[in-house]
């Protein structure tokens, strides 16, 4: 949704934003370039996206800072570089391409890898970790919270029953024995293995608790009038964003029909999108990855709104 992010934020005239998630640079890339007047710090986790965001940059000079870290600790990235009053946050959440592509770093069930899935290969916690030592329950509720699967039990007591003849390693192991469970169950096109996959990625990387953390830094971090810019690809992330963007759009909380507000709520922010926006089909065409995305802007509230 390159288009859509470059339009809103040359419609608001942004002039310094944070790319907390910036994997190869083609949003920052792209709006650098639309936006001549305007420098931005980018973030990410992951030393090889870093490695390929420094290149892409390179031609935009001191207009471009970059840092690792997880776009949850932006608030302190950004101090830590002096880069404040920013106008525009972009946060595009969730696994790249590159990360997907690679067979070593263990994300898709395409590809038979190791069961690893970090996005920050510095932190402890592995998928292999997980299905090694969770026990059953655990197990059952990490698939059916983090990946709706329907069959989470059964998948969760057939890798525990698994592991008793030998350690989770590889990730054509795992796609199998769930492909074996789920089948054909899931419509639409998935493949049966894909949203345990999306659970344990989820779980290794503590996306949704970053997520959570991340959206309110960025509030902190925004400037009035400045906006923030989510694109999700899953329906839990996507609600996180949608509560929180309504949540802070509230001017009050009382229950209906108290005589005076109580609660003491400050709205914070304006919604942009009331509902999100999609891709178009011709960009779901050229990249099919991109149709489950969802995007949903908010501005951060001045004292004239």
């Amino acid at each position: 949704m390159l288009d859509e992010v470059v339009t809103m934020f040359r419609e608001h005239g942004v002039t310094r934003f944070i790319d907390g998630t910036l994997g190869g640079a083609g949003h920052s890339s792209a709006l650098l370039e639309a936006l001549p007047h305007a420098c931005m710090l980018g973030i990410d986790q992951d030393p090889v996206a870093i490695e390929a965001a420094t290149a892409k940059l390179a031609p935009y000079g001191n207009r471009v800072s970059i840092a690792k870290g997880n776009f949850s600790d932006m608030e302190t990235i950004a101090n830590e570089h002096y880069f404040h009053d920013v106008d525009g946050i972009l946060l595009d959440i969730g696994v790249s391409s590159p990360q997907i592509d690679s067979p070593e770093r263990g994300f898709s069930f395409r590809f038979d890898g190791p069961l690893d899935m970090r996005m920050n290969p510095d932190a402890q916690m592995t998928a292999a970790d997980i299905l090694n030592s969770f026990s059953e329950k655990p197990l059952a509720d990490l698939f059916f919270q983090f990946g709706e699967e329907r069959k989470s039990r059964q998948v969760a007591r057939a890798v525990v029953a698994r592991r008793e003849q030998k350690p989770w390693e590889r990730t054509g192991e795992f796609a199998e024995l769930v492909t074996s469970i789920v089948g054909k169950a899931h419509q639409h096109g998935l493949n049966p293995a894909t949203r345990c996959f999306q659970a344990l990625r989820i779980v290794v990387n503590n996306e949704l608790g970053c997520l959570d953390k991340g959206l309110k830094a960025a509030l902190s971090l925004l400037k009035e009038g400045g906006i923030i810019v989510v694109i999700s690809f899953h329906s839990l992330e996507d609600r996180i964003v949608k509560e929180f963007f309504n949540y802070e759009a509230l001017s009050c909380t009382c229950p209906p029909g108290m005589p005076i507000c109580t609660c003491g709520k400050v709205q914070r922010l304006k919604v942009l999108t009331k509902k999100p926006l999609r891709p178009t089909p011709e960009e779901c065409a050229d990249n099919p990855r991109a149709a489950c995305a969802k995007l949903r802007a908010a501005q951060k509230k001045t004292g004239k709104q």
